[in-house]
C-alpha cells in the first residue's frame, strides 16, 4: 500500500520532489515553509509528509526513494536513516544522527545533520554574550546527539538526563539544577496533541540565571517552557533552529 503511494506520487513527473518522514508529522511546519519557499522563488517542486509508522514503512519509503531529490528526517528516524545513506558528512557520521538527505546525480544517498547548525545559531542568540560552562539535554535522542554536537564545539560540558538509564537519572538531579545554567529540552514531552506533558526536573530549583530552551516549536510556549518562565528563567522554543536548519537543508539539496 505505502510503496504504491509512494509510486503513484512522483513517477513520471518532471519537477523536483522532496519530502518529510517522520511519525507522527500532524505538527510538522515543513510542508507550508518549502511550498511557499518555492512558489516565492519560482521553482517548480513540491514537497511531501510521509508519515512512516514502523521500520517496514521506512524499508518501503527508501526501496522507492531514487524518485525523490530530498528528504528531511525527524523522529523517531533520525537514527535509523543511517544504514540507508551511502555516504555521510562528517558532521552526521560524528553526530549518529540524519536529519537531511540528498540524492546525487549517480543515485547515492547523502546523509546530513543540519539540526546542529540550527540550534547553535538559534543558541547563541539566545544567549547573548552570555558564557555558559554546562548544560543539561532532557532526552538522548536523535535530536539530541545533534544538540550535544553544538555545545561540545562550543565548548560547553554537556550532561544527558533520561528515564531509561543513559546519563542521570531525573531523580538525581534533586539539588543540583544551579549547576547547569543551560537546560535543553529534546524529548516529545509537550509537543501537540499532548501538551500537557513536560519532564520531571525540580521545577523549583529553576531560577534568572538560568536558560531553558525547547526543542518543540508547536505549542510555541511548551509546559516545560511555561514551568521554567514561571520560575524567571529565560526561555526559547524551537522555530528559529527549525528554520535555519530548513534553510541549511535547502543549500545542501540545491548544491
Amino acid at each position: 500500500m505505502f510503496d504504491m503511494l509512494v509510486t503513484n506520487t512522483f513517477v513520471e513527473m518532471e519537477s523536483m520532489h522532496f519530502g518529510l518522514i517522520g511519525y507522527p508529522l500532524g505538527h510538522s511546519f515543513s510542508a507550508d515553509y518549502f511550498s511557499k519557499k518555492f512558489a516565492e522563488l519560482e521553482i517548480e517542486a513540491t514537497y511531501q509528509n510521509f508519515p512512516l509508522k514502523d521500520e517496514l514503512e521506512l524499508v518501503a519509503f527508501f526501496a522507492h526513494f531514487p524518485q525523490v531529490n530530498g528528504i528531511n528526517v525527524t523522529v523517531p528516524w533520525k537514527e535509523k536513516v543511517l544504514p540507508f545513506c551511502h555516504v555521510l558528512s562528517p558532521e552526521a557520521a560524528a553526530i549518529g544522527a540524519v536529519n537531511c538527505i540528498k540524492r546525487r546525480e549517480d543515485g547515492k544517498l547523502e546523509g546530513h545533520n543540519t539540526d546542529w547548525i540550527g540550534f547553535k545559531s538559534s543558541l547563541v542568540d539566545f544567549l547573548k554574550g552570555v558564557r555558559v560552562d554546562k548544560a543539561l539535554i532532557l532526552g538522548t535522542g536523535g535530536s539530541s546527539k545533534a544538540v550535544r554536537y553544538a555545545l561540545e564545539q562550543m565548548e560547553v560540558e554537556v550532561n544527558f538526563v533520561s528515564a531509561s538509564g543513559k546519563g542521570l537519572n531525573y531523580s538525581a538531579l534533586s539539588g543540583r539544577l544551579h549547576e547547569f545554567p543551560l537546560v535543553v529540552q529534546t524529548t516529545p514531552l509537550g509537543m501537540f496533541p499532548l501538551l500537557e506533558d513536560f519532564p520531571a526536573i525540580p521545577y523549583e530549583e529553576i531560577g534568572t540565571a538560568h536558560f531553558c530552551f525547547d526543542l518543540i516549536y508547536n505549542p510555541s510556549l511548551t509546559k516545560f517552557l511555561e514551568k521554567a518562565q514561571n520560575k524567571g528563567a529565560q526561555i526559547k522554543n524551537g522555530e528559529e533552529m527549525l528554520i535555519v536548519q530548513a534553510e541549511e537543508s535547502w543549500k545542501i539539496w540545491k548544491s
